[in-house]
């Protein structure tokens, strides 16, 4: 006998108000256990849903945009006799997500892009004289999410959905425009080499593997922080025996006001001072690189 079941956000970890990215079925759709439902975004990754059980969508609860939390209803399925519901899949058992799949960006592009009007380049702490345009641009959430994510402003991405709407291509065909466009400023008579082409199957068998969302991300991050900070490493001992004394002391008489504190205050008292003292420690190059 045919039941009625509501198919329900399963564990997601501490994440509330999840975004729905992606929904990949409709009433009346016929699903098979472990197929996938629809797609949740958090600010760390991507998530694809899938179906516990088999059988018919009757109603859809949930539509691209809607924000959801672990129990809320996405929709109800109309299952067939239990002898014939394939068994759940692993995160049934207690309701979490046993391994939930990290979404890779979009394939890298093949094909030319369109022509378009250059794009600027992109930059978290100012974009070197270019204003924003005053109107406000159209993008869902989660593609304000995703650009927040890459640095980029999305006011300056050129929309090409539908009515000017904000896609993820476009936010990221920004930037591999914004990484491809030679930039001045800070660095700018370094010439960093190319990456030379390798064939490494001449050492023997390969097998690619494509990054993941979160490792695409923020590769582009990484790699300008490592080309524009410097890095320093610097080793040193202290005796900090006093200091352990007085932490432990303060700890004691705090107690009731349940403070606790850590070593780390004091680390940071001590940096406080040593950037007063040394103060060009505690400064940027402007955007020409010729002022600190």
């Amino acid at each position: 006998m045919a039941e009625i079941k509501q198919i329900l956000v399963p564990d997601i970890g501490n994440y509330k108000d999840v975004s729905i990215i992606e929904v990949m079925v409709k009433a009346g759709d016929t699903v098979n256990a472990e197929d996938n439902l629809l797609t949740l975004e958090t600010d760390k990754a991507a998530m694809e849903v899938p179906s516990p059980f088999a059988g018919v969508i009757k109603e859809m609860k949930v539509k691209v945009g809607d924000k959801v939390s672990q129990g809320s209803v996405i929709l109800t399925l109309e299952c067939g006799d239990a002898s014939e519901i394939p068994p759940s899949p692993p995160f049934a058992k207690g309701g979490a997500v046993a391994a939930p799949a990290i979404l890779p960006l979009t394939p890298a592009i093949q094909a030319p892009a369109p022509a378009t009007p250059a794009t600027p380049p992109f930059d978290k702490g100012g974009l070197g004289g270019i204003s924003a345009p005053a109107n406000k641009a159209h993008a869902s959430p989660a593609i304000r999410r995703f650009a927040r994510e890459l640095g980029v402003d999305v006011s300056l991405v050129k929309g090409s959905g539908e009515k000017g709407r904000v896609t993820k291509d476009d936010v990221q065909n920004f930037v591999k425009a914004a990484i491809a466009q030679p930039r001045g400023g800070i660095g700018g008579g370094l010439q960093v080499l190319e990456m030379p082409v390798f064939d490494f199957a001449k050492f023997g068998a390969i097998e690619t593997k494509p990054l993941s969302r979160i490792k695409k991300i923020s590769g582009a991050n990484l790699h300008r922080n490592w080309v524009t900070i410097p890095h320093v490493t610097q080793f040193d001992e202290a005796d900090i025996s006093e200091m352990e004394a007085f932490r432990k002391q303060l700890n004691e008489e705090y107690a009731k006001q349940s403070i606790k504190i850590t070593p780390l205050a004091f680390l940071l008292k001590a940096a406080v001072a040593a950037l007063q003292k040394y103060p060009e420690f505690n400064a940027s190059l402007d955007a020409g690189g010729e002022n600190l």
